[in-house]
């Protein structure tokens, strides 16, 4: 995928602009707080339908501004031009698709591709569970068609189920219909979910093997959200259900599930330091990058903020290095030009002062 336009209204402190991305390798410089990684948060809006600093809600839009709005026009390795545009309120949103209104955010977040690295990205590491799981399922949502399908039928079984153990309900009709349900959209999403990772597994061996030498070889481990090798899970729902019903909600399933990176070098559990934390996450995310790319035929975009102030020099250069050999377009923020880029090639190169975007 190549980005060829992006326009961005009232978003944050950026004043409305254009900007005509090139090819490859796209630098976006400019002082802390100029607004330059606003202008990734506006094509990380578009393919998520959120910000990675947060809600929509909680000052993405510019003051006095009713909506922030961004339109994003691309092409596809087939040689289609696509286009799409998002205005968001924080309580309502309109989308476009090719000219053509959408009912649901997900065609959108379909449509345009992006991968993202940013000073937050190590949480998908050292963080909590939530951000593995989302991290999985937007591998399988472009890969996997029949993915998002059963990933909405599995919530609304695990929302129906939760209802009843709010208000205590011991009505077993119901809820070994729920269960049932449970299971059987359960069951096949964990196996996917292990599926998506264990193909995963030799790039990260490789990115990993670049990147952190001295940690061996690193590895996958799923956890699926209840003993699947001793129970099915609607065997695990039946038996958790008295402790459900004390605490009013489901505690097994695969909205329990996780993963970890384990390094053969480094003890069991033991913790990475917040640099290793950085690369590891970072290795993850190309490793995601490029299951795509072999999958759909074509690159997603790369947004990579602020690198120079998360990795030291050489790390950088074999970040891009990677992505430049697997041609993808990438946009990287930066205070100033990094040292990385002395032997790579840049496409096109823009400063951002005081919120207003130009061409270099």
């Amino acid at each position: 995928m190549q980005v060829t336009r992006l326009d961005v209204r009232n978003l944050r402190l950026l004043q409305p602009g254009t900007l005509i991305p090139a090819p490859g390798l796209n630098l976006i410089t400019g002082p802390n707080g100029a607004g330059k990684t606003s202008v990734l948060e506006a094509l990380h809006l578009l393919a998520y339908g959120r910000s990675f600093r947060g809600r929509v809600r909680d000052g993405l839009i510019r003051t006095d501004a009713e909506a922030v709005e961004v339109f994003v026009e691309w092409s596809e390795e087939t040689g289609r031009s696509r286009k799409a545009g998002l205005r968001h309120s924080g309580q309502r949103w309109e989308g476009r698709l090719d000219g053509q209104p959408v009912a649901q955010l997900g065609e959108l977040c379909a449509a345009l591709a992006a991968v993202t690295f940013e000073p937050g990205s190590h949480a998908l590491v050292s963080g909590g569970g939530e951000s593995r799981r989302r991290f999985v399922d937007w591998g399988l949502f472009h890969v996997e068609h029949e993915f998002f399908a059963l990933w909405r039928r599995y919530a609304r079984a695990l929302k129906q189920r939760n209802v009843l153990l709010k208000v205590r309900s011991r009505e077993t009709t119901q809820l070994d219909v729920w269960d049932r349900e449970l299971a059987e959209a359960g069951e096949p999403l964990g196996r996917w979910r292990q599926d998506y990772l264990d193909a995963l597994q030799g790039s990260l061996e490789a990115i990993t093997a670049d990147f952190l030498p001295n940690l061996g070889k690193a590895t996958f481990t799923y956890q699926s959200g209840w003993r699947r090798d001793e129970m099915p899970l609607v065997d695990a729902l039946l038996l958790a259900r008295e402790r459900d019903l004390a605490t009013g909600f489901t505690s097994v399933g695969p909205h329990r599930a996780d993963w970890r990176v384990d390094y053969h070098e480094r003890p069991a559990r033991e913790s990475l330091s917040r640099g290793q934390s950085k690369l590891t996450a970072l290795a993850c995310l190309l490793v995601q990058a490029q299951h795509f790319a072999n999958r759909r035929g074509e690159w997603p975009v790369i947004l990579l903020d602020d690198l120079g102030s998360e990795l030291d020099q050489e790390h950088q250069f074999r970040v891009l290095r990677h992505l430049m050999a697997g041609n993808a377009q990438v946009f990287l923020t930066g205070t100033e030009t990094p040292r990385a880029l002395e032997s790579i090639a840049v496409g096109a190169m823009f400063h951002v002062e005081q919120g207003r975007i130009q061409s270099v």
